[in-house]
């Protein structure tokens, strides 16, 4: 099936890219999510929408991207969090609360959709987050869970 990516998807394209997948992972993932949109003649004039729009905000060179992983880097994020007696979370900590924790300590504006979350942080502690500013760059934040 051919499609047209409406958001970064790793492994397969960037926003605005027309790629070809299996029917069942455009109609059971990448649509329903709103990660893509059924290829359509009509669709074409929505790609060059979504390229303008991408390039915005996009970071423009590598060398712009290395000065954002430094900052990112040697930044320290703390998180507040309602949690339980045992240390578990009530629900889990989001791209989007990552992104206003980094963004109120002080560090660049982050796009949520370029963090990257390994598995679902449900716990407190230290954990490591990726983000990918550039298609050769990615940083690696530290992030402090604690309770509120």
């Amino acid at each position: 099936m051919k499609i047209i990516l409406t958001n970064e998807v790793s492994g397969l394209g960037a926003a605005g890219d027309v790629v070809e997948v299996r029917d069942g992972y455009a109609r059971n993932f990448l649509v329903p999510r709103g990660y893509a949109l059924r290829w359509t003649k009509g669709g074409e004039k929505d790609v060059e929408q979504i390229r303008r729009a991408r390039k915005i905000r996009e970071i423009a060179t590598i060398e712009q991207a290395n000065e954002i992983k430094g900052q990112l880097e040697g930044l320290r994020v703390a998180l507040q969090v309602r949690a339980g007696d045992q240390g578990r979370l009530f629900g889990s900590v989001t791209p989007a609360d990552i992104a206003d924790a980094i963004r109120t300590s002080g560090g660049p504006d982050v796009d949520k959709r370029r963090i990257e979350v390994g598995s679902p942080i449900k716990s407190l502690g230290a954990h490591q987050v990726s983000i990918r500013l550039h298609a050769d760059v990615a940083a690696t934040v530290n992030v402090d869970v604690a309770a509120s």
